[in-house]
Protein backbone atom coordinates (compact mmCIF):
# COMPACT_ATOMS: atom_id res chain seq x y z
CA UNK A 1 0.00 0.00 0.00
CA UNK A 2 2.77 2.46 1.09
CA UNK A 3 4.84 1.79 -2.13
CA UNK A 4 1.41 2.45 -4.48
CA UNK A 5 1.08 5.64 -2.64
CA UNK A 6 4.20 6.65 -3.26
CA UNK A 7 4.33 5.93 -6.90
CA UNK A 8 1.03 7.86 -7.04
CA UNK A 9 2.45 10.92 -5.42
CA UNK A 10 5.78 10.64 -7.89
CA UNK A 11 3.45 10.79 -10.89
CA UNK A 12 1.23 13.75 -9.82
CA UNK A 13 4.45 15.67 -9.17
CA UNK A 14 6.04 14.68 -12.82
CA UNK A 15 2.41 15.80 -14.17
CA UNK A 16 2.76 18.95 -12.27
CA UNK A 17 6.23 20.08 -13.25
CA UNK A 18 5.11 19.41 -17.22
CA UNK A 19 2.26 21.96 -17.02
CA UNK A 20 4.43 24.62 -15.19
CA UNK A 21 6.80 24.35 -17.76
CA UNK A 22 4.87 24.33 -20.51
CA UNK A 23 3.57 27.83 -19.73
CA UNK A 24 4.55 30.68 -21.77
CA UNK A 25 2.54 33.88 -21.46
CA UNK A 26 1.19 35.87 -18.32
CA UNK A 27 -1.34 38.41 -18.40
CA UNK A 28 -0.33 41.27 -16.36
CA UNK A 29 -4.10 43.77 -15.70
CA UNK A 30 -3.54 47.32 -15.38
CA UNK A 31 -6.15 49.64 -14.36
CA UNK A 32 -5.17 52.98 -14.87
CA UNK A 33 -6.45 53.35 -18.53
CA UNK A 34 -8.35 51.56 -21.12
CA UNK A 35 -7.21 49.40 -23.94
CA UNK A 36 -8.43 47.87 -27.49
CA UNK A 37 -7.96 44.35 -27.51
CA UNK A 38 -7.10 43.05 -31.10
CA UNK A 39 -7.39 38.99 -32.27
CA UNK A 40 -6.27 37.53 -35.45
CA UNK A 41 -9.43 36.28 -37.82
CA UNK A 42 -8.81 33.44 -40.43
CA UNK A 43 -7.89 35.91 -43.15
CA UNK A 44 -5.39 37.92 -41.05
CA UNK A 45 -7.61 41.18 -40.30
CA UNK A 46 -7.38 42.54 -36.72
CA UNK A 47 -10.73 42.36 -35.07
CA UNK A 48 -11.08 45.31 -32.36
CA UNK A 49 -12.84 44.01 -28.97
CA UNK A 50 -13.34 46.06 -25.84
CA UNK A 51 -11.89 45.76 -22.56
CA UNK A 52 -11.91 48.23 -19.98
CA UNK A 53 -8.46 47.64 -18.56
CA UNK A 54 -4.99 48.09 -19.56
CA UNK A 55 -3.76 44.79 -20.25
CA UNK A 56 0.00 44.15 -21.33
CA UNK A 57 0.92 40.54 -22.31
CA UNK A 58 4.33 39.32 -21.58
CA UNK A 59 6.03 36.18 -21.82
CA UNK A 60 7.78 34.11 -19.20
CA UNK A 61 11.07 33.60 -21.82
CA UNK A 62 10.64 35.02 -24.75
CA UNK A 63 12.68 32.54 -26.37
CA UNK A 64 9.81 30.04 -26.31
CA UNK A 65 8.63 31.22 -29.72
CA UNK A 66 11.81 29.71 -30.90
CA UNK A 67 12.98 25.65 -31.62
CA UNK A 68 15.06 24.86 -28.67
CA UNK A 69 15.82 22.14 -30.70
CA UNK A 70 19.38 22.72 -32.64
CA UNK A 71 18.83 23.91 -36.37
CA UNK A 72 19.92 23.16 -39.48
CA UNK A 73 23.09 26.63 -40.81
CA UNK A 74 23.46 27.82 -44.01
CA UNK A 75 26.04 30.62 -45.03
CA UNK A 76 25.73 32.83 -47.42
CA UNK A 77 29.27 32.02 -48.11
CA UNK A 78 27.74 28.30 -48.84
CA UNK A 79 26.01 30.36 -51.54
CA UNK A 80 28.90 32.09 -53.06
CA UNK A 81 28.93 35.55 -51.71
CA UNK A 82 32.13 36.83 -52.04
CA UNK A 83 32.54 39.68 -49.71
CA UNK A 84 35.09 41.51 -52.36
CA UNK A 85 33.06 44.89 -53.06
CA UNK A 86 31.24 43.36 -55.59
CA UNK A 87 27.13 42.67 -55.04
CA UNK A 88 26.29 39.67 -53.23
CA UNK A 89 22.63 39.73 -54.00
CA UNK A 90 22.36 36.39 -55.55
CA UNK A 91 24.19 34.78 -53.05
CA UNK A 92 21.93 36.24 -49.89
CA UNK A 93 18.80 35.35 -51.77
CA UNK A 94 19.34 31.42 -52.40
CA UNK A 95 20.77 31.54 -49.08
CA UNK A 96 17.76 33.04 -47.86
CA UNK A 97 15.08 30.67 -49.93
CA UNK A 98 17.29 27.29 -48.38
CA UNK A 99 17.00 28.80 -44.58
CA UNK A 100 12.95 29.92 -45.25
CA UNK A 101 12.13 26.77 -46.83
CA UNK A 102 13.13 24.59 -44.02
CA UNK A 103 13.53 26.63 -41.18
CA UNK A 104 17.37 27.15 -40.61
CA UNK A 105 19.35 29.68 -39.51
CA UNK A 106 21.14 31.73 -42.38
CA UNK A 107 24.37 33.08 -41.32
CA UNK A 108 26.20 35.83 -42.01
CA UNK A 109 30.07 35.06 -41.18
CA UNK A 110 32.04 37.86 -38.97
CA UNK A 111 34.76 40.11 -40.39
CA UNK A 112 33.41 40.29 -43.39
CA UNK A 113 31.55 43.10 -45.06
CA UNK A 114 29.32 42.38 -48.11
CA UNK A 115 27.61 44.57 -50.34
CA UNK A 116 23.94 44.30 -51.16
CA UNK A 117 21.86 45.94 -53.76
CA UNK A 118 18.57 46.08 -52.52
CA UNK A 119 16.91 42.79 -51.35
CA UNK A 120 13.29 41.60 -49.84
CA UNK A 121 13.50 38.31 -47.84
CA UNK A 122 10.42 37.23 -47.93
CA UNK A 123 7.81 35.06 -46.20
CA UNK A 124 6.26 33.33 -45.13
CA UNK A 125 8.78 30.58 -43.91
CA UNK A 126 8.70 27.65 -42.12
CA UNK A 127 8.82 28.80 -38.26
CA UNK A 128 11.79 29.64 -35.67
CA UNK A 129 13.86 30.94 -39.59
CA UNK A 130 16.77 32.99 -38.40
CA UNK A 131 18.88 35.85 -39.45
CA UNK A 132 22.39 35.53 -37.37
CA UNK A 133 24.69 38.47 -38.84
CA UNK A 134 27.86 38.29 -37.18
CA UNK A 135 29.58 40.21 -39.92
CA UNK A 136 28.43 44.10 -41.81
CA UNK A 137 26.05 44.56 -44.84
CA UNK A 138 26.80 47.80 -46.93
CA UNK A 139 24.53 48.97 -48.76
CA UNK A 140 25.24 49.53 -52.40
CA UNK A 141 26.73 53.17 -52.78
CA UNK A 142 25.14 53.58 -57.06
CA UNK A 143 22.21 55.50 -56.13
CA UNK A 144 21.11 54.21 -59.88
CA UNK A 145 20.61 50.14 -58.06
CA UNK A 146 17.15 52.07 -56.49
CA UNK A 147 15.82 53.45 -59.78
CA UNK A 148 13.04 50.97 -58.66
CA UNK A 149 12.27 51.27 -55.44
CA UNK A 150 13.90 54.03 -53.86
CA UNK A 151 12.01 54.08 -50.61
CA UNK A 152 13.66 50.53 -49.67
CA UNK A 153 17.08 48.78 -49.03
CA UNK A 154 16.85 45.30 -46.86
CA UNK A 155 13.08 44.42 -45.84
CA UNK A 156 11.73 41.57 -44.33
CA UNK A 157 8.67 40.85 -45.34
CA UNK A 158 5.71 38.39 -44.29
CA UNK A 159 7.61 36.48 -41.72
CA UNK A 160 6.45 34.85 -38.14
CA UNK A 161 8.40 33.41 -35.38
CA UNK A 162 11.68 34.98 -37.13
CA UNK A 163 14.49 36.83 -35.03
CA UNK A 164 17.61 38.67 -35.89
CA UNK A 165 20.43 39.05 -34.19
CA UNK A 166 24.06 38.30 -33.99
CA UNK A 167 26.10 41.38 -33.30
CA UNK A 168 26.63 42.39 -36.51
CA UNK A 169 26.14 46.01 -38.58
CA UNK A 170 23.63 47.12 -41.05
CA UNK A 171 25.71 49.95 -42.63
CA UNK A 172 23.65 52.12 -44.73
CA UNK A 173 26.11 53.99 -46.31
CA UNK A 174 23.75 57.00 -46.61
CA UNK A 175 26.57 60.20 -46.91
CA UNK A 176 25.91 60.38 -50.49
CA UNK A 177 22.23 60.33 -50.22
CA UNK A 178 22.53 62.92 -47.32
CA UNK A 179 24.71 65.35 -49.89
CA UNK A 180 21.54 64.71 -52.32
CA UNK A 181 18.81 65.85 -49.89
CA UNK A 182 17.79 69.36 -49.87
CA UNK A 183 17.49 69.06 -45.90
CA UNK A 184 21.16 68.91 -46.05
CA UNK A 185 22.06 71.95 -47.52
CA UNK A 186 18.99 73.76 -45.84
CA UNK A 187 19.82 72.93 -42.42
CA UNK A 188 16.95 70.50 -42.44
CA UNK A 189 14.72 72.86 -42.81
CA UNK A 190 11.32 72.12 -44.70
CA UNK A 191 12.19 71.16 -48.39
CA UNK A 192 10.65 69.25 -51.47
CA UNK A 193 13.09 66.03 -50.79
CA UNK A 194 13.40 63.46 -52.93
CA UNK A 195 12.35 59.63 -51.45
CA UNK A 196 15.57 57.78 -50.03
CA UNK A 197 15.68 54.38 -48.62
CA UNK A 198 14.58 52.91 -45.14
CA UNK A 199 17.66 50.67 -43.95
CA UNK A 200 16.03 47.82 -42.83
CA UNK A 201 12.18 47.26 -42.29
CA UNK A 202 10.45 44.82 -40.82
CA UNK A 203 6.66 44.24 -42.77
CA UNK A 204 3.99 42.31 -41.75
CA UNK A 205 6.10 40.24 -39.57
CA UNK A 206 4.59 38.53 -36.19
CA UNK A 207 6.56 37.08 -33.16
CA UNK A 208 9.58 38.97 -34.08
CA UNK A 209 12.78 39.48 -32.28
CA UNK A 210 15.53 41.82 -33.51
CA UNK A 211 18.20 42.03 -30.90
CA UNK A 212 22.28 42.63 -30.44
CA UNK A 213 22.62 44.79 -33.49
CA UNK A 214 24.37 47.69 -34.56
CA UNK A 215 22.36 50.04 -37.50
CA UNK A 216 24.83 53.13 -38.90
CA UNK A 217 24.61 55.67 -41.14
CA UNK A 218 21.17 55.11 -42.61
CA UNK A 219 19.94 56.73 -46.29
CA UNK A 220 17.04 57.93 -44.26
CA UNK A 221 15.17 55.73 -41.58
CA UNK A 222 17.31 53.62 -39.81
CA UNK A 223 14.87 50.91 -38.68
CA UNK A 224 10.87 50.38 -39.50
CA UNK A 225 8.78 48.28 -37.80
CA UNK A 226 5.40 48.51 -40.24
CA UNK A 227 2.37 46.23 -39.53
CA UNK A 228 4.19 44.12 -37.84
CA UNK A 229 2.70 42.34 -34.79
CA UNK A 230 4.21 41.19 -30.83
CA UNK A 231 7.72 42.39 -31.37
CA UNK A 232 10.63 42.51 -28.86
CA UNK A 233 13.74 44.89 -29.53
CA UNK A 234 16.58 45.13 -27.37
CA UNK A 235 20.31 45.94 -27.50
CA UNK A 236 20.53 47.96 -30.89
CA UNK A 237 23.25 50.60 -31.21
CA UNK A 238 22.18 52.89 -34.08
CA UNK A 239 24.51 55.83 -35.24
CA UNK A 240 24.44 58.41 -37.81
CA UNK A 241 25.86 62.22 -37.63
CA UNK A 242 23.86 65.09 -36.52
CA UNK A 243 23.32 66.59 -39.53
CA UNK A 244 22.09 63.71 -41.43
CA UNK A 245 18.86 63.90 -42.17
CA UNK A 246 15.60 62.17 -41.77
CA UNK A 247 17.81 59.18 -40.10
CA UNK A 248 15.00 58.38 -37.64
CA UNK A 249 16.63 55.59 -35.49
CA UNK A 250 13.82 53.34 -34.65
CA UNK A 251 10.31 53.91 -36.74
CA UNK A 252 7.06 52.05 -35.71
CA UNK A 253 4.01 52.03 -37.39
CA UNK A 254 0.42 50.14 -37.56
CA UNK A 255 2.00 47.97 -34.78
CA UNK A 256 0.98 46.55 -31.91
CA UNK A 257 2.84 45.03 -29.34
CA UNK A 258 6.15 46.13 -29.15
CA UNK A 259 9.02 46.30 -26.57
CA UNK A 260 11.85 48.53 -27.24
CA UNK A 261 14.74 47.84 -24.74
CA UNK A 262 18.11 49.20 -23.36
CA UNK A 263 18.90 50.83 -27.22
CA UNK A 264 21.39 53.29 -27.72
CA UNK A 265 20.12 55.95 -30.23
CA UNK A 266 22.17 59.00 -32.13
CA UNK A 267 20.69 60.14 -35.29
CA UNK A 268 19.74 63.43 -37.23
CA UNK A 269 16.12 62.91 -36.34
CA UNK A 270 14.01 61.14 -33.82
CA UNK A 271 15.79 58.78 -31.87
CA UNK A 272 12.43 57.33 -31.63
CA UNK A 273 9.56 58.00 -33.52
CA UNK A 274 5.68 56.31 -33.14
CA UNK A 275 2.89 57.05 -35.72
CA UNK A 276 -0.38 56.14 -36.57
CA UNK A 277 -1.90 52.43 -36.07
CA UNK A 278 0.37 52.13 -33.23
CA UNK A 279 -0.62 50.82 -29.75
CA UNK A 280 0.71 48.56 -26.92
CA UNK A 281 4.28 50.80 -27.58
CA UNK A 282 7.52 50.28 -24.93
CA UNK A 283 10.20 52.16 -24.60
CA UNK A 284 12.34 51.16 -21.85
CA UNK A 285 15.70 51.94 -20.80
CA UNK A 286 16.82 54.11 -23.73
CA UNK A 287 19.56 56.36 -24.47
CA UNK A 288 18.98 59.45 -26.59
CA UNK A 289 21.40 61.46 -28.23
CA UNK A 290 22.63 64.12 -30.60
CA UNK A 291 18.40 63.73 -32.38
CA UNK A 292 15.36 64.94 -32.20
CA UNK A 293 14.32 63.32 -29.37
CA UNK A 294 11.09 60.75 -28.84
CA UNK A 295 8.29 61.59 -30.77
CA UNK A 296 4.83 60.51 -31.10
CA UNK A 297 3.83 61.79 -34.86
CA UNK A 298 4.07 63.17 -36.95
CA UNK A 299 0.26 62.75 -36.97
CA UNK A 300 -2.76 63.30 -38.91
CA UNK A 301 -1.14 64.56 -42.09
CA UNK A 302 -2.94 65.86 -45.15
CA UNK A 303 -6.21 65.73 -43.49
CA UNK A 304 -5.84 61.92 -42.39
CA UNK A 305 -7.28 60.46 -39.18
CA UNK A 306 -4.86 58.86 -36.76
CA UNK A 307 -4.91 56.03 -34.35
CA UNK A 308 -2.31 55.91 -31.40
CA UNK A 309 -3.04 54.75 -27.44
CA UNK A 310 -0.73 52.89 -24.34
CA UNK A 311 2.70 54.00 -25.34
CA UNK A 312 4.85 53.39 -22.38
CA UNK A 313 8.42 55.70 -22.40
CA UNK A 314 9.74 54.68 -19.21
CA UNK A 315 13.73 55.65 -17.90
CA UNK A 316 15.06 57.55 -20.43
CA UNK A 317 18.27 59.55 -20.73
CA UNK A 318 18.53 62.32 -23.61
CA UNK A 319 21.25 64.36 -24.18
CA UNK A 320 21.95 67.55 -26.33
CA UNK A 321 18.71 66.42 -28.35
CA UNK A 322 16.53 69.32 -30.61
CA UNK A 323 13.71 68.23 -28.16
CA UNK A 324 13.33 65.75 -25.61
CA UNK A 325 9.91 63.84 -25.55
CA UNK A 326 6.95 64.84 -28.17
CA UNK A 327 3.90 64.69 -29.53
CA UNK A 328 3.56 66.47 -33.18
CA UNK A 329 0.43 66.81 -35.02
CA UNK A 330 -0.60 68.72 -38.47
CA UNK A 331 -3.83 70.60 -38.08
CA UNK A 332 -6.65 69.32 -40.16
CA UNK A 333 -6.28 65.81 -39.06
CA UNK A 334 -8.89 63.53 -36.87
CA UNK A 335 -8.73 60.53 -34.91
CA UNK A 336 -6.84 60.69 -31.38
CA UNK A 337 -3.60 59.60 -29.69
CA UNK A 338 -4.46 58.83 -26.03
CA UNK A 339 -3.45 56.51 -22.77
CA UNK A 340 0.47 58.09 -22.98
CA UNK A 341 3.26 57.46 -20.49
CA UNK A 342 6.47 59.51 -20.41
CA UNK A 343 8.17 58.22 -16.93
CA UNK A 344 11.69 58.59 -14.96
CA UNK A 345 13.04 60.76 -17.95
CA UNK A 346 16.67 62.63 -17.43
CA UNK A 347 17.38 65.93 -19.17
CA UNK A 348 20.37 67.10 -20.23
CA UNK A 349 20.93 70.25 -22.31
CA UNK A 350 17.93 69.41 -24.60
CA UNK A 351 16.48 72.50 -26.67
CA UNK A 352 12.56 71.69 -25.98
CA UNK A 353 12.54 68.97 -23.04
CA UNK A 354 8.51 68.37 -22.63
CA UNK A 355 6.47 69.50 -26.15
CA UNK A 356 2.91 68.98 -27.52
CA UNK A 357 2.96 70.86 -30.68
CA UNK A 358 -0.40 70.71 -32.68
CA UNK A 359 0.30 73.38 -35.16
CA UNK A 360 3.26 71.31 -36.89
CA UNK A 361 4.31 72.28 -40.40
CA UNK A 362 6.90 70.46 -41.93
CA UNK A 363 6.67 71.37 -45.24
CA UNK A 364 7.59 74.95 -47.53
CA UNK A 365 4.58 76.74 -47.74
CA UNK A 366 2.86 77.86 -44.33
CA UNK A 367 -0.13 75.64 -42.92
CA UNK A 368 -3.31 77.48 -42.88
CA UNK A 369 -5.48 77.31 -40.29
CA UNK A 370 -7.85 74.23 -39.87
CA UNK A 371 -10.79 73.82 -37.18
CA UNK A 372 -9.70 69.96 -36.57
CA UNK A 373 -7.17 68.57 -34.73
CA UNK A 374 -6.05 64.64 -33.61
CA UNK A 375 -7.48 64.65 -30.23
CA UNK A 376 -4.87 64.47 -27.34
CA UNK A 377 -5.64 63.28 -24.02
CA UNK A 378 -4.85 61.01 -21.14
CA UNK A 379 -1.06 61.95 -21.01
CA UNK A 380 1.30 61.70 -18.00
CA UNK A 381 4.63 63.18 -17.16
CA UNK A 382 5.85 61.47 -14.19
CA UNK A 383 9.58 62.53 -12.51
CA UNK A 384 11.06 64.39 -15.50
CA UNK A 385 14.20 66.29 -14.47
CA UNK A 386 17.27 68.11 -15.81
CA UNK A 387 18.06 70.85 -18.26
CA UNK A 388 16.50 72.91 -20.60
CA UNK A 389 19.62 74.34 -23.76
CA UNK A 390 16.61 76.99 -24.07
CA UNK A 391 13.88 79.52 -21.69
CA UNK A 392 10.98 77.76 -22.93
CA UNK A 393 11.54 74.20 -21.51
CA UNK A 394 7.61 72.67 -21.26
CA UNK A 395 5.28 74.42 -24.09
CA UNK A 396 1.82 72.40 -24.92
CA UNK A 397 1.11 74.52 -28.13
CA UNK A 398 -2.54 72.84 -28.31
CA UNK A 399 -5.20 73.42 -30.83
CA UNK A 400 -8.12 75.80 -30.41
CA UNK A 401 -11.13 73.69 -31.77
CA UNK A 402 -10.09 70.24 -29.84
CA UNK A 403 -8.02 71.51 -26.60
CA UNK A 404 -5.59 69.04 -25.09
CA UNK A 405 -7.10 67.83 -21.99
CA UNK A 406 -6.33 64.88 -19.13
CA UNK A 407 -2.67 66.20 -19.18
CA UNK A 408 -0.69 64.88 -16.12
CA UNK A 409 2.36 66.56 -14.12
CA UNK A 410 3.78 65.07 -11.50
CA UNK A 411 7.47 65.68 -10.32
CA UNK A 412 8.49 67.47 -13.60
CA UNK A 413 11.50 69.77 -12.95
CA UNK A 414 13.50 71.60 -15.66
CA UNK A 415 16.02 73.88 -14.74
CA UNK A 416 18.23 76.09 -17.23
CA UNK A 417 21.25 74.25 -18.50
CA UNK A 418 23.93 77.80 -18.11
CA UNK A 419 21.74 79.71 -15.19
CA UNK A 420 18.98 81.98 -15.39
CA UNK A 421 15.08 80.54 -15.39
CA UNK A 422 12.98 78.80 -17.26
CA UNK A 423 9.47 79.19 -18.26
CA UNK A 424 6.40 77.19 -19.71
CA UNK A 425 3.87 78.12 -22.52
CA UNK A 426 0.50 76.58 -22.28
CA UNK A 427 -1.84 77.06 -24.85
CA UNK A 428 -5.19 75.40 -24.91
CA UNK A 429 -4.57 72.53 -22.72
CA UNK A 430 -6.01 70.91 -19.93
CA UNK A 431 -3.96 70.03 -17.31
CA UNK A 432 -3.33 68.89 -13.53
CA UNK A 433 -0.04 69.16 -11.67
CA UNK A 434 0.97 67.18 -8.00
CA UNK A 435 4.11 67.24 -6.37
CA UNK A 436 6.91 69.57 -8.41
CA UNK A 437 6.56 71.24 -10.74
CA UNK A 438 9.15 73.96 -12.68
CA UNK A 439 8.24 75.74 -14.78
CA UNK A 440 4.41 75.90 -14.06
CA UNK A 441 2.01 77.18 -16.82
CA UNK A 442 0.58 80.38 -16.13
CA UNK A 443 -2.92 80.71 -14.00
CA UNK A 444 -5.82 79.85 -16.69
Amino acid sequence: MYQEKTIITLLMIFLASLFICNGSYIVEPHHQANVERYYHVHDGRLIKTKHQHFGHITRTNRDTLFSSKSQGMVSVDDFGARADGRDDWEAFKKAWNEACSKGYVLVVPKNRIYRLKPITFSGPCQPNTAFMLYGTIEAWSQMSAYEEDRQHWIVFDSVSNFKVDGGGTFNGNGKKWWENSCKYSNNNLPCNDEPRPTAVTFYDCKNLKVKNLRFKDSQQMHVVFERCFNVFVSNLIVRAPEDSPNTDGIHVAETQNIDIINCDIGTGDDCISIVSGSKNVRAIDITCGPGHGISIGSLGADNSEAEVSNVVVNRAALTGTTNGVRIKTWQGGSGYARNIKFMNIKMQNVTNPVIIDQYYCDQTEPCQERNKAVQLSQVLYQNIRGTSASEIAIKFNCSRSVPCREIYLQDVILEPEGGGGTTATCENVRYVNRGKFYPQCSPQ
